[in-house]
């Protein structure tokens, strides 16, 4: 059986600033590498925030916060994308990470999985926003339902309520998932 050391980071974002988000990520990156962290998991939409304003105010009137979030989100390629996967480069990690990724005019809830090399190998969004999510996310396509291979094992990824989706789960299982 092989180990893999592995770290489950709960961290808060910096709020409003994904470049903020992202500096703290790399640092938290380059900290686990040097306490032989082989593997980091990220929460969801870390970077650059989860988007609480969704849970507390109407919708009529959360178009200011939802702008905020579009213009901070991520892009993939992007530079904030090019700094993770460098600090999990250096760090010999691989590295699971949860941001708003903006596509055009859609925000979408994504898991990013960089190898140990560094290499983006998965940017999978999540297949269907729940409650107050559908005001804020667009709906993924599913395409990004799959294990994949890394360094440590061969991971799948689901993002919250997706825990809940049996055949979601299954579909990674059958895949040959090691890692979830």
């Amino acid at each position: 059986m092989t180990v893999v050391r592995a770290a489950a980071v709960q961290i808060s974002p910096v709020l409003y600033s994904r470049a903020g988000t992202v500096e703290k990520v790399v640092k938290k990156i380059r900290d686990l590498g040097e306490q032989g962290v082989q593997f980091a998991v990220f929460p969801e939409t870390v970077v650059p925030y989860y988007p609480y304003f969704s849970f507390v105010q109407p919708p009529y009137t959360m178009a200011k916060e939802h702008l905020r979030l579009l213009e901070q989100a991520v892009t993939v390629p992007s530079a904030e994308t090019d700094a993770i996967a460098e600090a999990a480069r250096e760090a010999h990690m691989v590295v699971s990470i949860g941001v708003n990724e903006r596509d055009g005019g859609t925000i979408y809830n994504t898991q990013l999985l960089f190898d140990a090399d560094g290499t983006l190998i998965q940017r999978r969004r999540k297949i269907t926003p729940t409650y107050h999510e559908r005001m804020i996310w667009g709906q993924g396509d599913g395409s990004g339902l799959r294990a994949v291979d890394s360094a440590v094992g061969r991971i799948g990824q689901l993002a919250c309520w997706e825990h809940y989706l049996p055949l979601a789960r299954y579909a990674l299982i059958a895949d040959g998932e090691q890692i979830h």
